[in-house]
């Protein structure tokens, strides 16, 4: 056998056993009670050997002094008294804990029996300090030769991390239980710093939050244990160095065991703010939350304390911990004052709120969506009421779009809907819905019947005037009898809701019979004429002797129904007719041309509204009879005379024209009422001026002329602008918008407005800096400036101010939807004076046409008709406010341009550049007047010209093989084709032709509603010469 090197047979027990076999070895043995090895009892040498070769932490205390062996296991257990601790007695080795393992060990040398324990707290001196420990060990006896217990054999294990950790399982489980059945944020703050206080013996914890630049810690109460004072208020964490202040920032605990001894703390300034609070151990915990420090948990110890890393674990997790619950509570808290508010809000009279499932089914309702909809509260709570059973059979499969969305989306896009009251009657809602956190969905109900009736009524309003605009444009430009009067009863049928409308002629006829159908709408025309021809029974005559309009709600049920024989009744096959609207159509000379009647199968479907409509229509049919009359009179006239010498012919057609011509005035003047007047004011003007004129050239008296001159160009242009009236409020109007700098022409109108409304009224005006451009006919603006202006001094009488003023504005979504405009960049042009105001009935109807408050024979009613389709057609709004007796602001709101604006043409003089090279224009107009003074103003301006009378002989010369650089025609032409005609089909061989429509009416069927295809323009009359002769120019050479 061999032994290790410098290991005798007699210390063969010491034999391999690691490190500390060979300390064993090496030791001088000699010097201690147990003398050398080489005399160590037979019983040591083996319980030695075997804690040697222990895998497990194992010692032996041998001898009365229980002098200290072990293995290489036991060696972290004695930390830095290693290697000391050999042969040492163990009360000097264990000195600190002596007080408790002495006794163990005395009782076992004593009695002879082992000992062990489980989770013994030892309170172990560590690097200095004494640190909380706690260990499972035993202690074994062992007997010598003589079987006296001569030593202990023990084995330990350190179990301080399960002990430590089970505790503070034990102590965050309470502590959680604790904050959780708390509410109130400053309770569950004041708990969780009591509670770690006590845990960790400290003497001062606070919870706290820090402000947004992540330096200032505020604290509303503090626990202490008594020995030190409470620290509220807010502190600069800064004051503790900048190492602590960025450690905290970062989120990282910052544990000091004592601040005098501690690097980061131990600098003057940093201990001075430790002993300001009566502190040297701390360990916070900081909160990041966000990206940011929000809150921090601290602990302080007065005296210098061992706390470790599980330590400050612990603080962190309580600051986690209470940080969750004061914002759970705090979130609790504000969801309890939400629900209290929205339960309040629930209460509000006009708006309905109901609950419901996934499934459709209404689980709640307020009173308002209950007093809305008629149901009573118990069908909601029997489960009755549903979203499918709340609506009409045509909008069933809403309720399934609503609820797929709420499933995919979570919420719904606001919609107006039907509903169904629970007496069947009919509502609509604006409604939104959204999905509750437990799964249900939410509702809010706003019952919009009245506005949606109020949109009805103008809808219905607009159709009918837009039906009456076609067919007064219809009888005033046409003369073929049978399909205007079919337009007229169509429209009959459209503006009064009839299922059938007719028009009978009373007119005798080759039979002798007098009444018979001339046009039908709704019905097919055998229908009637297999019954045979009406007669004047009771229902009927009336209508065809001009006794009045007849409405019967129903028909069967009028006592002057069904009187006359053969069928006293309606013929069998006769349509079905409940409701009867019948009106007469008179001639001007008192003559009953025929009847307006229309029919429905439904009960009660004509009003008084309608009876006023037809007896409209019923006019309208009846100046279209007398203009037929009139034009087929004038046409037998000329076949009878066509013998007659060419001066009487010209003479009878010039007369058909007057006749034409007058029976056109007598239809637009029952649609413009008033402005008659004015045109025959302006047209005196114009014929006198021209007539002094005639007779001072025929004296050859030249003085003076211009003056006449002026005044009937001011006269033409006073018409052209109330034409204009008219045609802006029908929208029709062809404009020239232009950028336009808004400014200018405010500030360049200033004068004359200063004339216009005389010295007793101030004028001021303000123009906004940087006032963005428009793209707007300048003309027109000007025009509805100079009217705003005027209305405002008239209603002024007395004198006041007036205000023009210009601003940029941002429209935006709910912005724009109050003024009924897109959203996005506009300009407003105000006008405000300080005279006698309106009341809201009358701003509400000041846009109306023809509708006016001042006296008659004051104003026509037109001009904020005028300013409002004008402003409007050019993509703005006009909004009115006005309160009695402290005047009126009116405010135009117009689009911004993006673009640039144009060099300004003021000064350009009346003179005509030549400004062209040859090029050859073609001129074509009916009007021979007109069709001179055009080529006189090409020939002038250095461009030849070619003529045309109509569109077929224009057409021909387009067809020609002649250089045509520019054709200029007027829109309404004869010979069967329009200008637009005419350009479409120049077009086709002549693709690059540039055109130029001239107009003296807007005929924007003609030349495209206003959309004109690329090189085509358009220019109004009455027009400048110059101003024409720069618009060919631009055309010609662009």
């Amino acid at each position: 056998m061999s032994f290790a090197p410098g290991t005798s047979a007699a210390r063969a027990f010491l034999a391999g056993g690691g490190d500390m076999a060979a300390r064993i070895r090496t030791f001088d043995w000699g010097t201690t009670p147990l003398g050398v090895p080489e005399d160590w009892p037979p019983s040591l040498r083996t319980a030695l050997s075997i804690c040697l070769h222990s895998a497990f932490p194992t010692a032996i205390y041998w001898g009365p002094e229980l002098r200290h062996l072990y293995n290489d296991a036991w060696i972290p257990i004695l930390g830095e008294r290693h290697p000391w601790a050999l042969g040492r007695p163990a009360s000097e080795v264990w000195g600190d804990i002596w007080g408790v393992i002495g006794p163990q060990l005395a009782d076992v040398m004593r009695i002879g029996a082992g000992f062990s324990t489980f989770d013994q707290h030892l309170p172990i001196e560590r690097d200095g300090r004494v640190s909380e420990t706690y260990w499972n060990y035993s202690f074994t006896p062992i007997r010598g030769e003589d079987s006296q217990v001569m030593g202990v054999f023990t084995q330990a294990h350190e179990v301080t991390d399960r002990v430590l950790g089970e505790r503070r399982g034990r102590f965050l489980l309470d502590l959680s239980d604790r904050l959780r059945a708390l509410s109130d944020p400053r309770a569950i703050i004041d708990t969780a710093q009591e509670a770690l206080g006590h845990h960790l013996n400290a003497n001062r914890v606070g919870y706290g939050e820090v402000e947004e630049t992540a330096r200032y810690f505020t604290t509303e109460r503090n626990w202490t244990d008594g020995t030190v004072p409470t620290r509220e208020g807010t502190h600069d964490l800064a004051g503790f160095g900048p190492e602590v202040l960025a450690a905290l920032r970062a989120g990282v605990p910052l544990l000091i065991q004592d601040a005098a001894t501690d690097p980061r703390t131990n600098s003057p300034d940093a201990l001075a703010a430790f002993d300001a609070i009566d502190t040297r151990a701390v360990i916070t915990a900081s909160l990041v939350k966000e990206g940011r420090m929000r809150a921090a948990l601290y602990v302080h110890a007065r005296e210098a304390r061992p706390w470790t890393e599980r330590d400050a674990e612990l603080v962190t997790e309580v600051a986690e911990r209470t940080w969750s619950a004061v914002e759970r509570a705090r979130a609790e808290t504000q969801t309890k004052v939400s629900e209290e508010r929205f339960r309040t809000a629930l209460e509000i009279e006009t708006v309905g709120a109901i609950y419901f499932d996934m499934q459709g089914r209404l689980t709640d309702a307020n009173d308002a969506f209950l007093r809305m909809s008629g149901y009573p509260r118990d069908d909601l709570e029997a489960g009755r009421l549903t979203l499918q059973g709340l609506v009409p059979p045509e909008w069933k499969g809403d309720p399934e779009r609503t609820l797929a969305e709420l499933r995919t989306k979570r919420q719904t896009t606001p919609q107006e809907k039907e509903y169904i009251r629970s007496d069947g009657s009919r509502w609509w809602a604006l409604c939104a819905s959204k999905v509750l956190p437990d799964g249900t969905a939410f509702k809010f109900v706003l019952d919009i019947t009245d506005r949606k009736t109020v949109e009805a009524a103008l809808h219905e309003e607009s159709r009918t005037l837009e039906t009456l605009n076609r067919t007064g444009e219809a009888v005033v430009g046409e003369l073929d009898f049978e399909p205007l009067i079919q337009l007229i009863t169509d429209a009959g049928v459209e503006l009064t809701g009839a299922r059938f409308g007719s028009y009978f002629h009373n007119e005798m006829d080759e039979t002798g019979e007098r009444l018979h159908l001339f046009t039908l709408s709704g019905a097919e025309r055998e229908a009637f004429t297999r019954m045979g021809r009406p007669r004047a029974t009771g229902v009927f005559g009336p209508t065809f002797r001009n006794e009045g309009v007849i409405r019967s709600g129903d028909i069967l049920a009028d006592p002057r129904y069904g009187q006359f024989e053969p069928h006293r009744g309606m013929p069998k096959g006769h349509l079905p007719v409940r409701s009867y609207l019948a009106v007469s159509v008179v001639s001007r000379s008192g003559e009953v041309l025929g009847g307006l009647l229309f029919g429905h199968p439904e009960r009660d479907r004509f009003t008084e509204r309608h009876e006023r409509l037809i007896v409209g229509l019923a006019a309208q049919a009846a100046i279209a009879v007398d203009n037929a009359r009139l034009f087929q009179a004038v046409q037998s006239a000329n076949e009878t005379l066509e013998h007659r010498v060419a001066e009487r012919t010209a003479e009878l057609t010039q007369a058909h024209e007057a006749l034409r011509q007058a029976q056109k005035m007598e239809a637009v003047g029952q649609l413009t009422g008033g402005i008659a007047h004015d045109f025959n004011n302006l047209l005196a003007g114009m014929s006198g001026s021209l007539d002094a004129i005639e007779r001072r050239l025929a004296q050859g008296r030249l003085e003076g002329l211009e003056r006449f001159i002026k005044g009937a160009q001011s006269s033409s242009q006073r018409a052209a602008a109330l034409t204009q009236r008219l045609l802006a409020f029908a929208r029709r109007q062809t404009l020239d918008p232009k950028p336009t700098d808004v400014n200018r022409l405010v500030f360049g109108m200033e004068e004359l407005i200063r004339r216009t409304v005389g010295p007793g009224i101030e004028v001021e005006v303000v123009g906004a800096g940087g006032l963005w451009p428009a793209q707007i006919d300048g003309a027109q603006l000007e025009s509805a400036l100079l009217n705003l202006a005027i209305n405002a001094r008239d209603a002024m009488p007395e004198g006041g101010r007036l205000t023009i003023e210009t601003a940029n504005k941002w429209l935006d979504e709910r912005a724009a939807k109050e003024r009924e405009l897109a959203p996005g960049q506009y300009l407003s042009l105000c006008v405000t004076d300080t005279g006698t105001g309106m009341p809201k009935d009358i701003v509400e109807r000041i846009f109306d046409p023809f509708f006016t408050t001042k006296p008659l024979g004051k104003g026509t009613g037109l001009g904020l008709s005028m300013v409002h389709g004008f402003v409007r057609q050019s993509g703005g709004q006009v909004r009115v406010y006005s309160e009695v007796g402290q005047g009126t602001t009116m405010c135009l709101y117009l689009p911004r341009y993006h673009g640039e604006l144009a060099q300004d043409q003021d000064g350009q003089g009346l003179a005509i550049d030549e400004l062209g090279s040859g090029e050859t224009v073609l001129v074509i107009d009916d009007e021979p007047t007109v069709r001179m003074l055009i080529v006189e103003v090409l020939e002038e301006a250095g461009y030849a010209a070619l003529e045309a009378e109509d569109g077929p002989s224009g057409l021909r010369i387009l067809q020609s093989d002649a250089k045509i650089d520019l054709l200029i025609t007027d829109v309404g032409l004869p010979g069967g084709m329009n200008g637009r005609q005419v350009a479409d089909a120049a077009r086709v061989m002549r693709p690059e032709l540039k055109v130029l429509f001239v107009t003296g009416f807007a005929e924007n069927a003609a030349v495209g509603n206003g959309h004109l295809e690329p090189g085509m323009e358009v220019i109004t009359k009455p027009f400048v010469m110059a101003d024409l002769a720069q618009k060919i120019s631009e055309m010609v050479e662009g």
